[in-house]
Formats: structure tokens, C-alpha cells, sequence
């Protein structure tokens, strides 16, 4: 993994991020949009976390702080270079992160459906909480 880079997203990686989650991605957001991610990045520019091997993008994570709460979105490795740790050291620099920032625990929004993902975050040593289910309200059309 030596050859792997792990760096905070700038607005010029905006159009190259929303690309790579349409190929690595699971399902999309409301927020899966330039104007969504530029949101991110302004307001919290550490928040968007890359992975690049020989300059090229192959993994992502959103590691959002509000000060209270660190929630992890969007971890997704390319499918050509999946099994070869990126998830794990991004995850690995988002929880570097949330401990910088005093965070106490992460949560991870994981899709009920996508069972490959839920072999990794058990394997990274996240479990599911049952007794919560998450409640959503679209706030525009």
C-alpha cells in the first residue's frame, strides 16, 4: 500500500469524485450532485477523504464531523482494486480524523442491500445497531 495516497478532496476533484462514485459507488444520494459535494467541501474541506494510486482516483470516504457525531458515507473503492486495503486506510484516515476532532464513536450508513459492504465494515470492527432505524425527509423537491 505504499504507493497509495490518502488526501483531502479540493473543488477540482468535484467532477472526477462524482464520476468515480457512479462506477464504485453503491446507489446514489439527493446530495450525489456538484452542487451537494461543493456543500462538503466548503463547509468541512478535511470532511471528503481520497484515495489515488499513480495519480488516479480509487477510492473515497465521507468522514462528516458536526461536533458531536461523526457519521462515515460513501466508502467506495474502485472495483478493479477492491480487496486490496484502500478501505481500510480510509477508513483507517477518517478515524485518525473524528480523533483529532474529539469524535467518541463512528456510525457508518451502510445500504440493508449491499451485503459485500457489511462483510467489511464487520471486518473493520463496525457492528449494526438494530434498535435504531434511520428516519429521512427530503428537504427539497
Amino acid at each position: 500500500m505504499s504507493d497509495l495516497r490518502i488526501r483531502a478532496a479540493t473543488p477540482d476533484d468535484l467532477d472526477t469524485v462524482l464520476a468515480f462514485w457512479k462506477t464504485a459507488a453503491e446507489g446514489t444520494s439527493i446530495s450525489d450532485d456538484r452542487e451537494g459535494v461543493e456543500r462538503l467541501v466548503a463547509r468541512d474541506p478535511g470532511a471528503l477523504i481520497l484515495a489515488e494510486r499513480g495519480g488516479e482516483l480509487v477510492g473515497t470516504v465521507i468522514a462528516g464531523f458536526d461536533g458531536w457525531r461523526c457519521h462515515l458515507y460513501r466508502l467506495a473503492a474502485h472495483p478493479a482494486y477492491r480487496r486490496q486495503g484502500i478501505g481500510s486506510a480510509l477508513l483507517a484516515a477518517a478515524e485518525e480524523r473524528f480523533v483529532g476532532l474529539g469524535g467518541r464513536r463512528a456510525d457508518a450508513m451502510v445500504l440493508t442491500r449491499n451485503e459485500t459492504a457489511h462483510h467489511a465494515w464487520r471486518a473493520a470492527g463496525y457492528t449494526p445497531e438494530e434498535k435504531w432505524r434511520r428516519w429521512v425527509k427530503p428537504l427539497t423537491g
